[in-house]
């Protein structure tokens, strides 16, 4: 897909991922359509946005999209501006690092609503147009954690290899219609989403090793290369591409083993 001129909507835009999508498409988009919970960050990127590319128009949409109802506005809202979007990246996510029954069941609800239920949701409402205009990109931020079970965070892998799987079939789905998904799975990446994942500073909380990590702007970098050459599934990063080849091509028996030695 070209990514020149397109008009591109972006969940979770206030932070992290959705927030280096937003600076880096800024300088090719046509139009930004931004969505959030929190206002004030918007606000604050779309100044940015302006400052730094004047020609780009920015709208924001503050939603929360761990409610069904809010998704719907979000849809209606699009629709009553007469956005046509080309490009729809599904990035808002929410994580929760622990034992799953120590987990608040209003966390594991909106992981489900967030990461799989508003993702899904949001896909089928605006496919359609693309398939008619034959023009057009999902792209679904999953996460390596979507290609084996992870103690701990055993909700958040589950919803992320939904995303994943949704994402390769669709895809398949769509060949020939001038439509392509793209799943962008991620290591560990310097955000605020390992601490808003974490349940407290009490905790013995896993921190991956720092050579796993890749920048922010690599990972968006990739995820845009991955796009616009319509590849299925990208992951950033040379040590974590050879370490989920291995995951891939390891049994379970022997994850599982590899799971306990560890433990």
């Amino acid at each position: 897909m070209k990514l020149d001129g397109c008009t591109a909507l972006i969940t979770g835009a206030s932070a992290g991922i959705g927030r280096e999508f937003a600076r880096q498409l800024a300088g090719r988009a046509g139009s930004l359509v931004l969505v959030a919970r929190r206002r004030d960050r918007l606000e604050e990127l779309r100044a940015e946005l302006a400052r730094s590319n004047p020609d780009v128009k920015v709208h924001i949409y503050t939603f929360d999209l761990s409610r069904m109802d809010q998704m719907e506005e979000l849809c209606a809202a699009v629709e009553r501006d007469r956005i046509q979007l080309d490009l729809l990246i599904n990035n808002a996510g929410l994580g929760d690092r622990g034992d799953f029954v120590g987990a608040e069941p209003q966390r594991i609800l909106d992981m489900l609503l967030v990461n799989v239920v508003a993702l899904t949701a949001l896909t089928r409402r605006l496919l359609p147009g693309m398939i008619a205009r034959k023009k057009g990109a999902v792209l679904n931020v999953s996460s390596c954690a979507s290609f084996l079970p992870m103690a701990t965070m055993a909700v958040y892998a589950a919803t992320k290899a939904y995303v994943t799987s949704f994402s390769e079939a669709i895809g398949a789905e769509l060949r020939g219609t001038g439509v392509h998904v793209t799943a962008l799975c991620p290591g560990p990446v310097h955000t605020e989403f390992a601490s808003v994942a974490a349940r407290g500073a009490d905790e013995d909380q896993q921190i991956a090793p720092g050579f796993t990590h890749v920048p922010v702007g690599d990972v968006v970098r990739d995820g845009i290369r991955g796009l616009e050459a319509a590849r299925p599934i990208v992951i950033p990063g040379f040590v974590m591409k050879l370490g989920m080849l291995l995951v891939r091509l390891t049994p379970m028996p022997v994850l599982r083993l590899a799971s306990r030695v560890a433990t």
